[in-house]
């Protein structure tokens, strides 16, 4: 059980619960279905007698917060609260004498909180839509320490999701001129080994949300190349990380170059098999 404080959501539990209900609640869907899925997929928390809780606790906050406290959850809280019960957890976790008074207080709180009906139920939050900065086959260049330029392509431009990522793998890339289209087209992909990678492509998906004030300044757009496959980031198409540090793409080439100049240039393939789809007809 994560801690922080002795109010009700000061804990992992309560954090991921509160966090997962308003997810689902802003989507449209009703508090009642949303107490069953959370109850259903939360089982382990529900019999864990150091975390049980603390779900108990934050599921009634988000039911009375949206004026659909059931009453069977109620008298549950209401009895673990009065009857001491969740101050022995504490207590056999080993939290002082002064914090349990604290924990006390919030809990008597939190009770007569939801004692009493919400005047009005909290608002649904609209779900923002991000866009993606680049779009789909876009190349990009930048300088690598070296002095040579390196270059990545965008495989993916977000538009299912409301994250707008962009799917970019870096490339070997590393010549003294500006790369040109022709240049990305014949590129490889880079394959990283160095520290605890493991031969992996350098693919990733990132987020938009950094890249204009902290990033924008380490990319020039080159050009842009056809990119005829489609990448889901909630799909199985690609092995991928996530990430909002778009840096990450030229440090990447970085490390790799460095790393090479001991143990050799890693095998890498030809960019075309992440952009290309392969024909099944034969002329």
């Amino acid at each position: 059980m994560g801690t922080w404080g002795t109010a009700i959501k000061s804990n992992d539990t309560a954090s991921d619960i509160y966090a997962d209900f308003f997810e689902l609640y802003n989507e449209g869907q009703e508090p009642a279905d949303i107490s069953k899925k959370l109850i259903k997929d939360n089982k382990d928390l529900i019999n864990n007698p150091d975390d049980c809780n603390n779900f108990w606790f934050v599921l009634a906050l988000a039911q009375w917060e949206t004026k659909s406290l059931d009453h069977e959850l109620y008298e549950k809280v209401k009895s673990i609260i009065e009857s001491g019960q969740d101050l022995e957890v504490w207590r056999e976790l080993d939290a002082d004498e002064s914090e349990i008074k604290k924990r006390k207080i919030a809990l008597d709180k939190f009770l007569d909180k939801i004692s009493s009906d919400k005047p009005k139920a909290k608002a649904r939050k609209k779900k923002k839509f991000k866009e993606p900065v680049f779009e789909k086959g876009t190349c990009l260049t930048f300088k690598l320490k070296n002095g040579n330029y390196g270059g990545a392509v965008v495989l993916a431009a977000d538009n299912r999701t409301s994250y707008g990522y962009n799917l970019i793998v870096s490339t070997r890339l590393n010549q003294s001129n500006r790369p040109t289209k022709k240049d990305f087209e014949k590129a490889k992909v880079l394959i990283t080994s160095f520290d605890n990678w493991k031969n992996e492509p350098k693919v990733t998906w990132y987020l938009p949300d950094r890249f204009q004030k902290d990033h924008s300044d380490l990319f020039e757009v080159v050009d842009k190349i056809e990119v005829d496959k489609d990448y889901n980031p909630n799909g199985t198409e690609i092995k991928a990380s996530f990430s909002a540090g778009w840096q990450h793409i030229m440090e990447s080439v970085n490390s790799q170059l460095e790393y090479e100049k001991d143990k050799g240039e890693t095998k890498s393939f030809a960019l075309t098999e992440l952009t290309k789809r392969k024909k099944w007809w034969k002329f």
